[in-house]
């Protein structure tokens, strides 16, 4: 089953080692599974997945519970998240892997029910807690694309927005801080309506106020804007993200209640090339503490992003190697 993570082993002395799956079948749909009624959390809908047994790898018991409770065999899994969840009796570490390629059908062996739903559809099943992130990381994809500034040529600012979404991209952040208010309200405008044509959602990196007024999918808080909010400034539906640099803005973004992060920069970047990065293995050690995830940012190109998630982060935020060098033809 390859992956591209180091692997954890169970430690039982520090918390309880739940490896959990989230499975994804050939049309993009992710497999759930009702708890049975008499259990703790009992009617509530979840992830598969079991504990860690006694010095097993967490693939091990990937492959073992998956196969207990759905009869399939895992080809193929890769890090997704880590969510620590502190219950009154103890604590649990939820290891959750994406499995994308497996043998058999899947069925509830155990007499559970299970069903495959779509990504956004999981918002309409009621899920404990601790599945809350989970739920996030199976709605989000792997690239962020944040935007250049638009510059003095908005039609081919959009057209090359356009040829990003043909390309795949499914999640942009709209960062105009050059245009003042009424220049980014217009071109907002026109990036929700050409980005609702793809299915692809829009994040405002602006006053939260305007994602309502303009039906943006989101905001995005730059990290001086999320340190100013003492609630989350959205509701549930509608989606938080934010900008964080250490450990006090993770922090804060968790007590706020984002969604999820970008942290940076983690490698230098051509636009500030004399800031020294995080660096990957600071990386890992913000991921551990978000109770969400989190994109990497900052010199990240396609060839990172497996390291990226290896290092616990979602996948990769970026602007020149997604977006491409589009302003040397202004």
């Amino acid at each position: 089953m390859p992956n591209t993570a180091p692997e954890h082993t169970s430690d039982s002395t520090t918390h309880l080692h739940v490896a959990v799956a989230v499975i994804v079948n050939n049309g993009g749909d992710v497999l759930i599974a009702k708890r049975p009624g008499h259990l703790h959390l009992g009617g509530l809908w979840e992830f598969p997945g079991g504990k860690l047994e006694p010095g097993e790898r967490v693939t091990q018991a990937l492959r073992r519970e998956l196969d207990e409770e759905l009869g399939i065999a895992v080809e193929s899994a890769r890090p997704l998240i880590r969510v620590y969840h502190n219950y009154p009796e103890h604590t649990v570490l939820l290891d959750v892997w994406r499995v994308e390629r497996y043998r058999g059908k899947a069925r509830g062996r155990e007499g559970q029910p299970i069903a495959w739903v779509k990504p956004e559809q999981l918002l309409n099943y009621s899920f404990p807690e601790a599945n809350i992130p989970i739920v996030t990381a199976a709605r989000l994809p792997g690239r962020y694309l944040v935007t250049p500034e638009p510059g003095n040529n908005p039609q081919l600012f959009l057209s090359r927005l356009e040829q990003c979404l043909h390309g795949g991209v499914r999640l942009v952040q709209l960062r105009a801080k050059q245009l003042d208010g009424a220049e980014y309200e217009l071109l907002a405008r026109q990036v929700i309506s050409l980005a609702g044509r793809y299915g692809v959602r829009v994040l405002l990196n602006a006053d939260p106020e305007l994602v309502t007024k303009l039906g943006a999918a989101g905001v995005h808080l730059a990290s001086g804007r999320l340190l100013s909010l003492r609630h989350r400034p959205l509701p549930a539906e509608l989606w938080v993200a934010a900008s964080c640099h250490d450990e006090r803005e993770l922090a804060h973004a968790a007590h706020i209640g984002v969604d999820f992060a970008v942290i940076a920069p983690v490698l230098p970047t051509l636009s500030h090339p004399e800031v020294t990065g995080l660096g990957w293995e600071r990386l890992l050690r913000l991921t551990e503490m978000a109770p969400f995830p989190v994109y990497a940012l900052g010199g990240m190109r396609d060839e990172h992003l497996q390291l990226a998630r290896s290092r616990g982060a979602q996948g990769i935020a970026a602007i020149r190697s997604i977006w491409g060098e589009w302003r040397e033809s202004l």
